[in-house]
């Protein structure tokens, strides 16, 4: 999937140069043949088809969430923290 869009990446890029380098092009048109074409619908396609992957991730994470929890129950701090505890007696205030 991902040389597919490095060739097409490449092409345009030669697009944008022929377009910058061309008697009759401009800056400006080179920068729109980028966008409009490699930029633009490469992202879409490329969104497109990672959707499956993401949807898998997803519910990876959510399958691992449920499970988590039964395993945080096994903390020994009170205030449910893995955190190393603090000082138990508090600091003394000295008065000005």
């Amino acid at each position: 999937m991902y040389l597919v869009a490095i060739a097409w990446m490449y092409v345009v890029v030669m697009m944008t140069v022929a377009e910058a380098a061309s008697a009759n092009g401009s800056i400006l048109g080179a920068i729109l043949t980028f966008l409009l074409y490699g930029a633009l619908p490469l992202s879409i396609v490329l969104y497109i088809l990672r959707s499956p992957g993401r949807k898998r991730a997803r519910l990876a994470a959510e399958t691992t969430a449920a499970v988590a929890p039964a395993a945080e129950t096994s903390v020994t701090e009170p205030d449910g923290s893995n955190h190393a505890p603090g000082d138990a007696i508090t600091a003394e205030r000295k008065e000005p």
